[in-house]
């Protein structure tokens, strides 16, 4: 079991990175061959990326979202998108193979969300977990690093104070 950490901690993530959401949806249970190559394709598609941290994804995370989804975290756009289109990686020619069955048979659909994020512009609490989401893939550093608000913590307010007192035995407020 991973190791929860006590208190409010934060992500530091140097530089710009790039969220990017995909995720699946089972539109006919039934048509299992249908929707099952596209559900299998997402697993050696983050294999490979793992064994291979120089392609640019700094983490990812498997969760569900009305279907499977996979949070992923990279360094730049630019790597994402070579990812994608390389032919000699497994999201391409997943993709061809979804174009031409899945996307007639209407079993299973897809979606995907990017979105850049210039360096300090974003911001991330985590009270008495794991080191999960954007802390598993940068630097998860205790909440004070960073600012005891959301607000200070993105960059939007200078001031620091809590809107929440702090509880006795949980180190700074839930903000």
């Amino acid at each position: 079991m991973a190791r929860t950490f006590k208190g409010r901690y934060s992500a530091d993530v140097e530089g710009d990175f790039v969220v990017f959401l995909i995720g699946m949806r089972i539109n006919k249970p039934w048509d299992v061959r249908g929707w099952w190559p596209t559900f299998a394709a997402m697993r050696p598609m983050l294999k490979e990326l793992e064994a291979h941290p120089e392609m640019g994804l700094l983490g990812a995370h498997l969760g569900w979202l009305g279907g499977p989804l996979v949070v992923q975290y990279w360094r730049t756009f630019e790597q994402l998108d070579r990812f994608a289109r390389n032919p000699d990686q497994p999201h391409l020619p997943a993709w061809r193979q979804w174009n031409r069955t899945a996307r007639a048979s209407g079993a299973v659909g897809i979606w995907h969300e990017t979105y850049k994020v210039r360096a300090g512009e974003y911001e991330a609490v985590y009270g008495n977990m794991t080191r999960t989401g954007l802390a598993a893939a940068s630097r998860h550093v205790p909440v004070t690093a960073k600012g005891e608000t959301a607000a200070r913590r993105i960059g939007a307010a200078t001031d620091d104070v809590p809107a929440a007192a702090e509880s006795p035995g949980y180190a700074g407020a839930a903000t």
